[in-house]
This record gives C-alpha cells, sequence and structure tokens, in this order.
C-alpha cells in the first residue's frame, strides 16, 4: 500500500515540476516577423540581394564599435540564439554582421566581449577585413538592441542537479 501511494505520488509529481522549469525560462525580448530572415550571417554574406530588407533578430558577441558622424556601427560576432534571444556563446560562431544604429552609441554601453541581442532590418552588406581576410559584412539597421547583462544571461537556466555521492556546499 505504502508502495503504491508513493508511485501515484511521484507520477503526479513529476508532470508538475516539469512544467515548472520549463515556466522558468524567460520569454522571447523581441517579437519575430512572420518574414524574418532565418539564415545566419555568413549565410546572408554570401547573397545579400536574396535577403536585402528583410527583418532579422541576431545576437552575438561584441567585437568593436566604431562611430561616425551620423551613426554607430557595431561589428558582431554571432551566434544562435536560445529560446530567449540569448545569444548562446558556448556555441560556435555564424559569421560576423555589423549592427548600424542612429546616433551615437557609447562603447562603455556596448563593450567588446559583450554579447547583445538586436532587432532590425537587412541593408545590404560592405567588403571589410577581418584581421588580414577579406571578408563580407552583412549590415542590419538595427530597430532595437539589447546587451546582457551575467545576471539575464544566467536567468531561467535549470539549477536543479541530480547525482549520486557525497557533496559539500560552502556559502
Amino acid at each position: 500500500m505504502r508502495i503504491r501511494l508513493a508511485h501515484i505520488v511521484f507520477r503526479s509529481a513529476l508532470p508538475a515540476a516539469l512544467l515548472a522549469l520549463a515556466a522558468c525560462a524567460p520569454a522571447p525580448i523581441y517579437k519575430a516577423s512572420p518574414d524574418a530572415v532565418s539564415a545566419q550571417p555568413f549565410q546572408v554574406a554570401q547573397s545579400p540581394e536574396q535577403f536585402a530588407n528583410r527583418p532579422v533578430i541576431w545576437g552575438g558577441r561584441i567585437v568593436g564599435v566604431n562611430n561616425l558622424a551620423d551613426h554607430s556601427e557595431v561589428e558582431i560576432l554571432a551566434y544562435p540564439l536560445d529560446s530567449s534571444q540569448r545569444p548562446r556563446a558556448n556555441d560556435s560562431g555564424s559569421g560576423r554582421f555589423i549592427a548600424v544604429m542612429p546616433g551615437y552609441v557609447e562603447s562603455l554601453d556596448y563593450p567588446a566581449g559583450g554579447l547583445i541581442t538586436v532587432s532590425g532590418q537587412l541593408n545590404g552588406s560592405r567588403a571589410g577585413k577581418v584581421g588580414q581576410a577579406d571578408y563580407v559584412f552583412p549590415l542590419v539597421q538595427v530597430g532595437q538592441s539589447h546587451v546582457w547583462t551575467a545576471d539575464e544571461m544566467n536567468k531561467g537556466k535549470n539549477n536543479v542537479h541530480f547525482g549520486v555521492g557525497v557533496g559539500v556546499g560552502i556559502r
């Protein structure tokens, strides 16, 4: 009787626990357009005319900021995005792109190495260099951008660990 009761409790508690863990993941920060480009920057760089004027939501690691007279350009090493549109920096890069932002962008607000997600529209490409190598950068006219903090990157990640053995927690 006792074993059957434990089995019933476990079977009803497991779906509730899984649902609670799934509810912890933050929602996407930008609404994706139905005609948004699903291609990665390296794919767009190969045939930019095919993707002209289409919306994108891309993200990655900030390489640097270049402030010009009437706009700023942020070079970004792209990474795939998770379901919350956070860059998955532990994945391999998927090309580079330039985020074109109106006005002046403070480089301290967009630090090199920081993680960013942008929402905007593809607006052609530009030839440039990565080190000594020639490179074609897709250009994204940015409507919105978000630089991720360490806390935001960790929010919603599973903090439950299962294992067998002895552990010590120090606080």
